[in-house]
């Protein structure tokens, strides 16, 4: 219970810069692109905290899937035509396995939406999906810790910002997807 409400907390201070990115950015300059990314890092941030909540979300389950199957399909699109995007794709992906494939309708939780004490059908997707994420975690931390995104903060585009919340997105991913598969 208390790593459900820690890890609640982290997901939701996430919105924070989310929100921000899309209040202040220039994205005409930044691209479209670069605002779908943030939209989808907003959304999935908040799918996390009603996945991690022990109290659910307000959402029942069968909505976040509706709402994940259209962002994987947009942004799987996207990494079709441009070759962008893929990790978005992937993320919500993800996400959507992680809500399908947990345990829906117990008397415990009704329709909504919780992963406290889940555990996930086909673990070996849990696996290899936990494996991607937090290797990406890694990539991004070094890539924070190295200051490779400075020269994109020092010119307004967010990208310091975007690598902190991958970091911990990627990390909050993997835990998750490797703590329901078993």
């Amino acid at each position: 219970m208390v790593v459900d409400w820690a890890l609640t907390a982290v997901f939701a201070a996430l919105v924070l810069p989310c929100v921000v990115r899309l209040v202040r950015l220039d994205y005409a300059r930044l691209g479209h692109g670069v605002r779908h990314g943030d939209l989808a890092e907003l959304l999935l941030v908040v799918a996390m905290v009603a996945m991690v909540s022990p109290v659910g979300g307000p959402i029942p389950a069968a909505g976040w899937q509706a709402v994940l199957v259209l962002t994987t399909g947009w942004f799987a699109l996207a990494w079709w035509r441009s070759r962008t995007c893929a990790h978005h794709a992937l993320s919500a992906a993800a996400m959507l396995y992680m809500v399908t494939a947990m345990p829906h309708g117990g008397m415990g939780t009704g329709p909504w939406l919780t992963m406290s004490d889940a555990r996930l059908a086909v673990p070996v997707v849990a696996v290899l999906a936990a494996g991607y994420f937090v290797a990406d975690a890694a990539w991004s931390g070094v890539a924070v810790v190295r200051g490779s995104v400075a020269a994109g903060a020092a010119a307004g585009s967010g990208q310091a910002s975007r690598a902190v919340c991958r970091v911990a997105m990627g990390a909050g991913m993997g835990y998750m997807l490797l703590a329901s598969a078993w």
